[in-house]
């Protein structure tokens, strides 16, 4: 029996790593993700914990996304009120992703180095679009994704396992809220 488990061990190895995919094929928030839990579940934590931990990670995905497409917008859009609406966004989730960093480096939670993949078809989806098609789609990934954003933090100001990510998700709703609001603003001015 021993001898079986090692020749299959030994066997199985090569046939694991090579059909593994290079680190191009892998979606960073997932590996984020997947770290966070290994490290959570290797120390038998709650599941309050991997919540928490989740939430870091989205909401470092969306920040990420939002600076992503906004900086499109910046680049892209004819529209002033695209531009500056864009820029602002830019400015506030950098500072949010920036406190974001700290608190997960204080927490050892490990945060994605690029958007997940949906995010990255959204851009890629986003980038294809020009002119008015291009502002009311900025538009509408805006009010999409602060409302995700909103949802999760209200969610985590109340149900957070750690007091430090539970303050971080407090403050947080107001800020989105403004933001939200100047979003579905932008939209209904690009209605018109």
């Amino acid at each position: 029996m021993t001898f079986f488990r090692r020749f299959s061990a030994v066997t199985l190895l090569p046939l694991l790593v090579a059909c593994s995919g290079g680190e191009s094929n892998k979606d960073p928030v997932a590996e984020a993700k997947f770290k966070n839990e290994s490290r959570i579940s290797n120390e038998a934590v709650t599941k309050k914990q991997e919540q928490d931990a989740e939430y870091v990670v989205n909401s470092a995905n969306r920040n990420m996304f939002i600076q992503e497409i906004s900086q499109v917008a910046q680049r892209k859009s004819t529209s002033a009120n695209v531009k500056y609406l864009a820029q602002s966004l830019i400015a506030q989730h950098t500072t949010a992703q920036t406190a974001l960093q700290t608190l997960a480096a204080q927490k050892s939670l490990i945060l994605p180095k690029g958007l997940g993949g949906d995010q990255a078809d959204q851009v890629g989806e986003l980038v294809a679009l020009t002119g008015a098609a291009f502002d009311k789609k900025y538009a509408e990934l805006l009010v999409r994704t602060h409302k995700m954003a909103i949802e999760a933090a209200d969610d985590m100001r109340e149900e957070a396992y750690d007091g430090d990510i539970r303050t971080f998700a407090d403050q947080q709703v107001s800020t989105l809220k403004q933001h939200l609001e100047a979003a579905e603003q932008l939209e209904d001015q690009l209605d018109k």
